[in-house]
């Protein structure tokens, strides 16, 4: 008990230092002179929450505890996966058309990082490589569209497999660095690579516009048709085309469902090459490299096809978002995004693509809910982590790997 109390103190010192210069200290203007005024209600109650914390933590680790032989966590079966992805998918579908412009807006959102958190799922979930900066593709895929149009006047459509092609080509890029790192380091040279990106995107101001970034993009036309208002003397607006009145509700349901479709896209190819000896390749490297090399695998080939091919799938996304925003600029592709679609993957459980899917929903629907708390939003994600870490590390939906158990 002792040593429990003394435990739940240190840790509720340590929450004060590190709430005290975030959250704690106020800064107060009083004529020409400005002070810093703490904020002690919002220390002291950060302290106790965390000294009360630690100190039923113990209480519920013996309720969890199996008293037998280990509790397995329930995960997810074939015939269950396939049935939540079908259901998924024919909610989807109905979506746009039974709510109002707002939820369909959110939902396009999701589905934006669906698509990355499916592409970072190859890198981390199915061939275990820790990338920390996944938004360096999703913004060369933006750029690269949004760079065709101001300097060339390529349309989306023309531009979307350069803009796949080109963040693949930095991905396979990225791989000759990271071949012979692993963990932290590879962290480490990731998470570098995602910042060398938007600087240089910020310093490019001749090519790339500078922290202003490249505006008036725009949004993907329907077989050449523009969903406009108005279009150039010339060409006729789909809306002309079919005789409909235009509505900005029919150019909110028709990116949504655009990308719905880039998003099926990606989880039918990822679902399909993971069956594929490549797919089982990553797998191989990901529970063991030197059994991996010793199978006669390369794991230099390996790590190249997961990097492009995850860099690929970000690439799509980047270039849908640049025409869904119709604005592009290097404050859109900070780190924050790389963790964000990071903490998607591991909350979604690794490898797993419904849970991917369903961790994509959660993390972007229940901010837009809770407005209120926005500017507490990075702090409760971290304290979802760290609690999904001490719970339920698998994620919340693990896919079920095949193993085979030996009799004693």
């Amino acid at each position: 008990m002792g040593n429990n109390i003394k435990n739940a103190l240190i840790a509720a010192v340590m929450a004060g230092v590190i709430i005290a210069p975030v959250f704690g200290l106020q800064i107060v203007r009083s004529g020409m002179q400005t002070h810093l005024k703490p904020e002690w209600n919002m220390i002291l109650s950060g302290m106790a929450i965390v000294f009360i914390f630690q100190m039923i933590r113990p209480v519920f680790g013996r309720v969890f505890k199996s008293s037998g032989k280990k509790r397995s966590m329930p995960v997810l079966t074939e015939p269950m996966r396939r049935g939540l992805i079908f259901l998924l998918i024919a909610l989807a579908l109905v979506w746009p058309f039974t709510t109002g412009r707002a939820q369909v807006d959110i939902a396009t959102l999701v589905l934006i990082y669906v698509m990355l958190g499916l592409g970072l799922n190859i890198v981390v979930g199915f061939a275990g490589l820790l990338d920390l900066g996944f938004v360096g593709f999703y913004a060369v895929g933006a750029y690269t569209y949004a760079l065709l149009y101001h300097w060339a006047g390529w349309g989306f459509w023309e531009a979307l497999p350069f803009a796949g092609g080109m963040s693949a080509l930095f991905g396979f890029l990225l791989g000759f660095p990271v071949l012979r790192l692993r963990g932290d380091y590879l962290a480490i040279v990731t998470l570098g690579f995602g910042e060398i990106i938007r600087l240089m995107l910020i310093n490019l101001y001749t090519l790339t516009g500078g922290p202003d970034g490249i505006s008036g993009i725009p949004k993907p036309t329907v077989f050449g048709f523009p969903m406009a208002r108005r279009a150039p003397e010339g060409v006729t607006t789909f809306h002309e085309l079919v005789g409909w009145n235009y509505d900005t509700q029919d150019v909110i349901i028709y990116l949504y469902l655009m990308a719905l479709c880039l998003a099926l896209i990606t989880l039918f190819v990822s679902n399909r090459v993971i069956r594929m000896p490549i797919g089982r390749a990553w797998e191989a490297l990901r529970e063991d490299e030197i059994a991996c090399r010793s199978l006669g695998l390369n794991p230099t080939r390996i790590k190249l096809s997961a990097f492009t091919m995850g860099a690929m799938f970000a690439g799509f996304g980047g270039a849908f978002f640049a025409a869904r925003q119709g604005l592009v600029n290097p404050e859109s592709f900070t780190f924050i995004e790389s963790a964000l679609i990071l903490a998607i993957v591991v909350l979604g459980g690794m490898g797993s693509q419904v849970g991917v899917i369903l961790a994509a929903i959660i993390l972007t629907v229940v901010p837009e809910i809770a407005r209120e708390f926005a500017e507490y939003r990075m702090l409760i994600f971290g304290l979802v982590m760290v609690l999904m870490m001490m719970w339920r590390p698998q994620g919340l939906l693990p896919v079920k790997r095949p193993q085979v158990e030996l009799k004693a």
